[in-house]
């Protein structure tokens, strides 16, 4: 049985991995989202080691209503999840202060 992940870094982490498998399962989809990012398709390993990658991959999805509506069917999630995901893969970031 598969371990659960350990905290939601980790669960958003596996999110954004199996939407990047996502994307790459139809050459269409990839082919947009590496026109977008201006990323080669032989540096998609590297440039997923860097920070911010991976919440730029679940921006990608989420930019997209019809690509956000598919890949949640597809994970069997809901689409705010996606969201997130994107939140926690971003990490604290700017704060309006509401007076």
């Amino acid at each position: 049985m598969p371990k659960r992940p350990q905290n939601t870094q980790q669960t958003a982490d596996l999110l954004a991995i199996q939407a990047l498998a996502f994307l790459g399962e139809e050459p269409e989809r990839l082919g947009r989202f590496l026109a977008l990012t201006g990323i080669g398709p032989e540096d998609i390993r590297s440039a997923a080691q860097e920070p911010g990658f991976l919440a730029g991959v679940l921006d990608h999805i989420a930019g997209d209503q019809a690509l956000l509506a598919a890949f949640a069917a597809h994970a069997g999630i809901a689409p705010g999840e996606i969201d997130k995901a994107r939140r926690a893969l971003a990490g604290p970031g700017w704060e309006r202060d509401i007076p």
